[in-house]
């Protein structure tokens, strides 16, 4: 293989894949980073076999050719190479790489050892904005789970129903649910499992203008247009009925300033406790009066004015998962709905055209 790109090329097709390669692995080629060509690009590959990434990016390709290189020392060396076209060889297990007055010889490893890319049939696949599959995911995948005991809520529930499409994330305290109407929806019911890791990929590699073909096969799903290719392995397993959690009698309303209740809440979480971080909210006519205690440190309150229809409440929550959902309400005004101090509050926001709704479970206050 013999192939010469830009400099800046040459980093942003290492700088795709980064996030793919282990930390850790028992298996060195998984170390490294596949490097082909294909016609007159040069595509840069990562793994570590539940996400891979591909990109391609254009070269002047003098010798075809497929190399693996040291992910790590190889993107360091990128990011120091002088203003210069890069010059990329590869022969007798090792590669060459030139810039400018720079000079690097790099042990390799045999391409053909170096995992293959999932098979997923894309012609049966179906098509949508990557700005709107973006949107789902940012709005939802930050309520997952991160915790190894339930695997199945380490990942986000993606259905299509029809032209519906919603996603789903949980980790049994907090809930986030967005859905947006699809143009082109594939044909049948889907039901996919899918690690929140893929989907910041999917944020972090494509254009929100972009149309992405999307397709699975029984165990991976992929993403693709022209020159970037996203695979991740599903999670297997029947996901908690989201349905049944959402409260469907809460009859006390509460509309409040998104802004200052943020403001507000993240005053209270400075003083709130590092393990619980407990926060009382007590809804009233007109006013929502914010307090915290935490016996090792001091006490604050504070009160915002708000729209309330109930009689007064007073719940404990949670202060960074409140501060996390109302992140993701982008409207002026967000719609508090509650009904008792141990029964869950949902957050939507108003006069959004946005089918978002977030969930937060209550803390047990202290006497």
């Amino acid at each position: 293989m013999k192939v010469k790109l830009t400099r800046d090329n040459f980093q942003k097709g290492l700088s795709a894949v980064a996030a793919t390669i282990p930390a850790r692995t028992t298996l060195p080629v998984l170390s490294n980073i596949l490097v082909d060509t294909v016609g007159d690009m040069l595509r840069v590959r990562g793994t570590d076999l539940d996400i891979s990434v591909s990109v391609q990016t254009p070269a002047e390709v003098e010798r075809q050719g497929a190399i693996t290189m040291p992910a790590k020392k190889v993107a360091e060396i990128a990011r120091e190479l002088p203003e210069a076209p890069v010059d990329l060889e590869a022969s007798g297990g090792r590669v060459s790489l030139v810039c400018g007055n720079a000079k690097f010889r790099l042990n390799s490893l045999p391409s053909d050892e170096y995992p293959s890319f999932p098979e997923v049939p894309f012609d049966d696949g179906w098509t949508m904005s990557s700005g709107e599959l973006q949107k789902l995911s940012a709005h939802t995948s930050f309520a997952a789970s991160n915790e190894e005991s339930r695997p199945i809520l380490n990942g986000v529930l993606w259905q299509v129903r029809g032209t519906d499409m919603y996603m789903v994330a949980t980790n049994g305290h907090r809930l986030a649910k967005m859905a947006v109407k699809l143009d082109g929806a594939p044909s049948g019911d889907i039901d996919l499992i899918v690690p929140p890791k893929a989907l910041h990929q999917v944020e972090r590699l494509f254009g929100a203008e972009e149309e992405l073909r999307i397709a699975r096969s029984e165990s991976h799903l992929g993403f693709r247009t022209d020159r970037v290719e996203i695979y991740t392995r599903l999670i297997d397993g029947p996901y908690p009925n989201y349905e049944q959690v959402l409260p469907k009698d809460n009859d006390k309303d509460c509309v409040a300033d998104t802004a200052e209740l943020t403001s507000a809440v993240k005053r209270m979480s400075i003083v709130a406790s590092d393990q619980t971080h407990r926060v009382k909210l007590s809804f009233g006519p007109e006013r929502l009066a914010l307090a915290v205690q935490t016996p090792d440190l001091g006490e604050a309150e504070d009160a915002i004015p708000i729209e309330y229809s109930g009689e007064p409440v007073e719940i404990g929550f949670n202060a960074a998962y409140l501060l996390e959902v109302l992140r993701y309400i982008e409207s002026d005004e967000v719609k508090l709905t509650l009904k008792a101090p141990e029964r869950p509050v949902t957050l939507e926001p108003v006069g959004s055209d946005d089918d978002y709704i977030c969930l937060v479970m209550p803390l047990r206050l202290l006497e």
